[in-house]
């Protein structure tokens, strides 16, 4: 599986995330600089990091997302192709507009640093192939800007569709619904706060974020 994991200024989590693409993988991914304006040809995955892209200045994400690169990824995933964003890069593409709704202020304006519960709410896509519908996993989080927001009619929407993949299974930070993870129309585009790139081995802790990754593989290779 050939991947990219795009690199926008104050990204922390991109080493993370590329060590954990190459350990289950076998393959390194290509770091894509931000300014870049294309992607490298016959990429299977394009991965968006956590972090504090731009410091988080004017609103998270909202810089990153008019990064030159991201007309590509945009254009990529209008084509199918998948995009994983984790994190800021969560934030990331709900600016860009290839998710719905918005990540705000948590609740209580509470910077949250730890594992977290999390429900399988929908196995049936490349992202969460590997886990069973409905059961309990735990992932990590570290965001201040985490808080799922949408208007009712988009959230009805996203529960009607089964587009939520993945919910809180403890209060975090005040998301509508729990909401965690969901996926575009196409189910290629994933977006998710917690940080599965973080646990792929029992040596950090835990290995539940391995699933993730090892669905992507068997999807897309």
């Amino acid at each position: 599986m050939k991947s990219a994991v795009i690199v926008f200024p104050g990204s922390n989590c991109d080493r993370d995330l590329a060590v954990a693409l190459r350990e289950i993988t076998g393959v390194t991914p290509l770091m894509v600089w931000h300014r870049d304006t294309h992607l490298p040809e016959g990429l299977d995955l394009i991965a968006l990091p956590g972090g504090f892209s731009y410091g988080d200045y004017l609103r998270s994400g909202a810089m990153s997302a008019r990064s030159p690169v991201m007309a590509a990824v945009v254009a990529a995933a209008n084509d199918g192709r998948a995009v994983l964003g984790v994190c800021n890069g969560f934030q990331v593409l709900t600016e860009a507009g290839l998710l719905p709704g918005a990540l705000m202020r948590n609740a209580g304006l509470d910077f949250v640093c730890r594992d977290v519960l999390l429900r399988v709410e929908n196995s049936r896509t490349a992202f969460s192939a590997r886990y069973d519908t409905g059961g309990t996993i735990r992932i990590p989080v570290a965001h201040h800007d985490g808080n799922f927001t949408a208007d009712d009619a988009t959230l009805d929407r996203l529960e009607g569709e089964g587009r939520v993949v993945f919910r809180y299974a403890e209060p975090v930070n005040g998301s509508a619904r729990d909401i965690a993870g969901i996926v575009n129309a196409g189910g290629n585009v994933l977006g998710l706060m917690p940080h599965p790139e973080r646990l792929i081995d029992d040596d950090l802790g835990g290995s539940d974020g391995r699933r993730m990754f090892e669905g992507l593989v068997a999807a897309l290779s």
